[in-house]
C-alpha cells in the first residue's frame, strides 16, 4: 500500500482490480452505496468494523489497512498542528504505559 494514498483511493483501487460493482461491496458491508462511494471519495470515513470486513471482501492484508486507517485518522487529526510531532511521540509512550498497566 502506498503510504501516499488515502484509505478510500486503496479501497476504490482494489475493489475495481477484483472487478467489483460499488452496490456488490456495500451490499456486503450492509450499509448505502452512496455511503462506500463516500468513504471512496474521502467524503466521509468508514468505521473500523467496515475497514475490517473490507479488508476481507478485498483480500487485503488486514493488520496493514488498518494500520493505514488509524494512521490516516490521527494524521488528519493532527495537520494542522504546530505540536504534531511532539504529540505523536508523548501519545506513544502514553500507548506503551496504558499497555503495561492493562496487563496486570
Amino acid at each position: 500500500m502506498d503510504i501516499n494514498q488515502t484509505i478510500g483511493e486503496i479501497l476504490r483501487e482494489n475493489r475495481e482490480k477484483k472487478g467489483l460493482l460499488l452496490r456488490q461491496v456495500a451490499a456486503m458491508l450492509d450499509i448505502d452505496t452512496a455511503i462506500l462511494s463516500k468513504v471512496e471519495r474521502g467524503e466521509r470515513k468508514a468505521t473500523k468494523e467496515q475497514v475490517l470486513k473490507l479488508a476481507n471482501i478485498l483480500d487485503l492484508n488486514e493488520e496493514e489497512l488498518l494500520i493505514h486507517y488509524l494512521s490516516e485518522k490521527i494524521a488528519y487529526e493532527l495537520v494542522d498542528e504546530t505540536v504534531a510531532s511532539q504529540t505523536l511521540r508523548v501519545a506513544e509512550e502514553r500507548v506503551k504505559y496504558l499497555k503495561s498497566h492493562k496487563a496486570q
